[in-house]
């Protein structure tokens, strides 16, 4: 090779070895581009933004709003909330005497008409939806709450769970969700068309324990983890019938499924994660790459927001934390059941 035909070379290679330079640097820039971007999403979802309108939704419009464990905790607070919005509403829960009285303070407080009906979900009985059917079909209902749901009683390892809470869980919150879900949403449909809204409203509440998988939770978090697929699909399927669509991700609320009594700043109650979840529907807060998909109460988002920008919701470290957590969770109730045991 001539002295000539080297320099060519070197200088070939000096151009890949820029133009390759030039590639990293602009998938760099991109990169973060997309990320400032995400976090000026996050930051006007949670704090700049105003509360959504329901008038959109058929607050105030004689419409109504289904709402599925409603007789406690986060459910109660989404039936009351959208009550306050000048929604009729429709309870669903179990305990009949909670939902009478339910009824009472709604219809008292708030001057709308309030629609009980106690079933047992985890019966998985056809005679239920039946119930559900029968007394939904005539009313211009256009927002629907999937908000029942089971865990487990405390954190177990899958080979260790019993059939029946296994069964109970997949029942309540997934076959009791879709069927009630395939009752109610015509019935949105149809209201829309009729224009008792503009749009229609379906929530269904998603969690952690879905978002990450979780151990010592298998079957709870893969039911989670199902509702995510099922909702965001159901999302594609209704935009073009104005009807929106969104899964509600949540990490721990005071409840008596979570057991935790003291709230903190990650910890909210559930007046003030459903205040949130009701002023941010529609926004992906904490959710910024899932479609149809929030994370609405500020901690929660932040939290949710820096795991998927660190080391991503599906890596080992972030299961093996998840792991230690919830043994030790086990670990303080198995000795809580022994002193209790042993006092009897």
């Amino acid at each position: 090779m001539t002295f000539v035909e080297q320099l060519e070379a070197l200088s070939n290679s000096c151009n890949s070895i820029n133009c390759l330079c030039w590639i990293i640097f602009g998938y760099g820039v991109l990169r973060f581009t997309t990320f400032l971007l995400r976090c000026g999403s996050l930051i006007f979802d949670l704090f700049i933004l105003t509360p959504v309108n329901y008038k959109k939704y058929g607050a105030k419009k004689g419409a109504y709003c289904v709402i599925t464990g409603a007789s406690d905790g986060i459910g109660k607070e989404y039936a009351k909330q959208m009550a306050a919005r000048g929604f009729n509403v429709v309870l669903i829960s179990r305990t009949l005497s909670k939902l009478e009285t339910l009824k009472t303070e709604i219809e008292t407080e708030y001057k709308v008409k309030a629609e009980i009906l106690a079933i047992d979900i985890a019966a998985d009985d056809q005679s239920n939806y039946a119930k559900i059917k029968e007394l939904c079909a005539e009313l211009p209902i256009t927002a629907l709450i999937n908000n029942v749901g089971q865990s487990h009683s405390i954190p177990v390892p899958f080979l260790e769970t019993e059939e029946s809470e296994l069964r109970n869980i997949i029942t309540i919150n997934n076959t009791a969700t879709l069927l009630i879900t395939q009752i109610i949403a015509p019935i949105i449909v149809k209201s829309v068309k009729d224009k008792k809204a503009s749009r229609g409203l379906i929530l269904t509440m998603g969690s952690f324990g879905g978002l990450i998988p979780t151990p010592l939770l298998a079957t709870y978090s893969g039911s989670k983890a199902f509702l995510q697929q099922w909702s965001n699909s159901l999302a594609g399927e209704l935009a073009g019938d104005n009807v929106d669509v969104e899964l509600v991700l949540s990490y721990l609320v005071t409840s008596a499924m979570s057991k935790i009594r003291r709230t903190s700043m990650l910890i909210p109650n559930p007046k003030q994660f459903v205040k949130a979840t009701l002023k941010n529907f529609g926004r992906r807060c904490g959710s910024q790459e899932r479609f149809a998909t929030s994370t609405p109460f500020w901690s929660h988002a932040i939290y949710e927001f820096i795991i998927d920008e660190t080391f991503g919701v599906y890596s080992k470290i972030v299961n093996t934390i998840n792991y230690s957590f919830h043994k030790s969770i086990r670990v303080r109730a198995l000795k809580k059941a022994a002193r209790q045991a042993k006092q009897q």
